[in-house]
Formats: structure tokens, C-alpha cells, sequence
């Protein structure tokens, strides 16, 4: 396969994809995805040892075509100024390849740790003050919902094309991003109607807003677990990682999938659930793990994903775009457990529109 078609643009992985206490290991998961052709990097953060900038100049530093993708950091947890100078950092550091990724994170969370919780006008006008910075401007005087600000400024010689990238679950959330945002990133385990819904939410809302709707790139996430890959590795990965999911926001996921409620009551009553010490997806046993794909969770919750054979996998990506993603950001494998769903991918792919490196841009 040549270096050219090895290139897909269009599709992605998170770098330490869930749970980790080795960071460097990203450096490694960077060189395979470029190697194997993904077009992006995606970063999320916790508040451990995944720290978004750190990890985003070591993936920039680690290569040199993939694009780079903060997905998501929290606006509250840092200065606008200093979220800023990340931004732009990270932006020349590779060569215009970074997209700065926020999300409204837990508002649970937040309140132990005495932030306060993020709301939409508060990133609304957060992503203004980054953008008045990256153009050179001086910010005087602000006072708005994301905070007051006598004074912030970076360089008057600064005109960065960089993009905001958001994820999105709830109506009002991709409305927002529809609104405001360049990218938006979408959840892992939505249905194909609630993937249609939501592209639709936030075309119309970024029409409404006088925007182009085909500006905004969307990115679908999907849960990839190829078939041979271990079994506890695939358990951990799909019925984990969704387990997860469902006990921390689990209310917020049944809506946007338009799931029955009651079923959610069920899990959240099972006697394995119901006090659960941690994160499924991090120290769930397979007999846990068992457990709860055959008497937690409803079979049809799981569908949501690409699982199989290599060919099925790759078709459900394509299947993702057909229904109107630009973009999939392949979630919770590595590059390396990737490497056969790109490869049928590669035979299956049909090319209409070339995406920029750049995971926060349409062109």
C-alpha cells in the first residue's frame, strides 16, 4: 500500500485510550497511528497523568502528519490566558495540526474540587476570548459568564488559525457547537438514529447562526472491538466501557439514544452495580464483566459499536459517514489493535472530499 492511500483523513484514535499511569506510552501509540494511517490523534484529559498540553507537544513533537486533538479539556480549569498560550503552543509546536477540544466535563466533579460548573454561555464566551487572543487583540474590561478579565493579551503580531473543537451530547450541547464551534465531537455508543439527530441539531443550528453547515466538521466516535482481540480485552472495552458510561451520565446517554429509562433504573439496581467501588472499564473482572452483558444490559445498548471481523468493522465506519459524520474517531483501541480494520477499511473506502490534517477544520 502506498503512502498516499495509507492516509485516511477522515478517521481517528485516542492516544491512551482509557485508563493509563504510563503517559509516555503515548509517544509509542503516536508513531503506529501515523504509521497505519490514521489522520488524527485525540487526547482526553484526566486529572492524573493525562494532562492535555503536556500530552498534545509530546504527539506533536512524536510526528509529523497527524493532526492533534485536545477532546476534551475543561475551560474552567484553567486562566483563559494560560488555555490560550496552550492553544497557541500547541498550534506552532506542529505546524498548525493542533485543535483545541472543550467539554462541559462532571458537574459533580467540579463541585468537590470548588470550580464551578461549566455552562453554555460560559463557553460561548470563552471561546471568543481565546479567539479575540489568537487575532492579535487585546482583551480589556471583560466582564461576561466565563469571568471578568481586566486585562489579558498575548502577542499583537498573532493572527493563529486555530480551531475549537466541542463535544456534544444533549440537544443544547450540539445547538451550542453548531452555533460557535469549528468540530464538533459527538459520543461513543449513540445509535445511527441519534447520530442522524444530532448531525441534523447542529447543521440546522449552525444554519440559524448564518454559518455554513457543511463548515462544521462532525465527528462521529465509535466503539471498535474487533473480533480477535481477547476476549476480556473486548468485554473490557464494549461492556465495560459502556457499564462505565451508564454510571457516571448513564440519564444523559439513555436520552440522547431515546433508550427506555427503566432499563437504566434495572442496572443501576443491579446487585453488582448498585455500590460498585470504581470504574467498570478499569477494574471489572470477567465474571463482572459477564455479568453485566448478559444481566445488566439491555443486547441492543451494545449494538451501538463496530464489533466483528475486521470487514465488519470497517463497514459500521463507513456506515457512520454515510449517515452524515464527516469524520470517526475509532474509540477505545489502539493504533496497533487497529491496524486489520484499516486494512479492510483501505479496499472498502470511497474518496469524495480530502479533509485537512487539521481535525477541527472542513477545509
Amino acid at each position: 500500500m502506498s503512502e498516499a492511500t495509507r492516509r485516511f483523513p477522515e478517521l481517528a484514535c485516542y492516544g491512551l485510550a482509557g485508563h493509563t499511569d504510563q503517559p509516555r506510552d503515548v509517544l509509542a501509540e503516536a508513531r503506529l497511528a501515523e504509521g497505519v494511517g490514521l489522520g488524527s490523534v485525540f487526547l482526553s484529559e484526566r486529572f492524573n497523568v493525562k494532562d492535555a498540553g503536556v500530552l498534545a507537544g509530546a504527539v506533536a513533537a512524536a510526528t509529523e502528519h497527524v493532526g492533534i486533538a485536545t477532546a476534551a479539556t475543561n475551560h474552567n480549569t484553567r486562566h483563559p490566558l494560560v488555555t490560550a498560550t496552550m492553544a497557541t503552543t500547541a498550534h506552532r509546536l506542529s505546524g498548525g495540526r493542533y485543535a483545541l477540544g472543550l467539554g462541559r466535563g462532571f458537574g459533580a466533579l467540579f463541585d468537590v474540587m470548588g470550580l464551578p460548573r461549566v455552562t453554555g454561555a460560559q463557553l460561548e464566551d470563552v471561546v471568543g476570548i481565546y479567539r479575540s487572543l489568537w487575532r492579535g487583540e487585546a482583551v480589556l474590561g471583560h466582564d461576561g459568564p466565563a469571568g471578568t478579565y481586566p486585562y489579558l493579551d498575548q502577542d499583537s503580531s498573532f493572527d493563529e488559525r486555530i480551531p475549537v473543537l466541542m463535544t456534544a451530547i444533549g440537544p443544547r450541547s450540539l445547538a451550542l457547537a453548531g452555533r460557535i464551534a469549528d468540530g464538533v465531537v459527538l459520543h461513543t455508543f449513540l445509535t445511527d438514529e441519534a447520530l442522524a439527530r444530532s448531525v441534523a441539531t447542529i447543521r440546522t443550528a449552525a444554519e440559524r447562526a448564518g454559518r455554513d453547515p457543511a463548515s462544521v466538521r462532525i465527528w462521529a466516535v465509535l466503539a471498535t472491538v474487533e473480533d480477535s482481540l481477547p476476549e476480556e480485552l473486548r468485554l473490557r472495552k464494549l461492556v465495560g466501557r459502556l457499564a462505565t458510561y451508564l454510571q457516571g451520565y448513564g440519564d444523559v446517554l439513555v436520552a440522547a439514544n431515546g433508550w427506555d429509562p427503566a432499563a437504566l433504573d434495572r442496572f443501576r439496581s443491579d446487585e453488582l452495580v448498585h455500590g460498585y467501588p470504581g470504574a467498570f472499564d478499569a477494574i471489572g473482572t470477567v465474571e463482572q464483566l459477564t455479568h453485566l452483558r448478559e444481566r445488566a444490559i439491555p443486547p441492543d445498548w451494545l449494538v451501538a459499536s463496530a464489533t466483528g471481523t475486521a470487514e465488519q468493522c470497517a463497514a459500521r465506519v463507513l456506515e457512520q459517514l454515510a449517515i452524515g459524520a464527516d469524520s470517526v474517531v475509532l474509540h477505545g483501541a489502539t493504533p496497533t489493535e487497529l491496524a486489520p480494520v484499516l486494512a479492510a477499511y483501505s479496499s472498502l473506502r470511497v474518496v469524495d472530499r480530502e479533509l485537512p490534517v487539521n481535525p477541527g477544520w472542513m477545509s
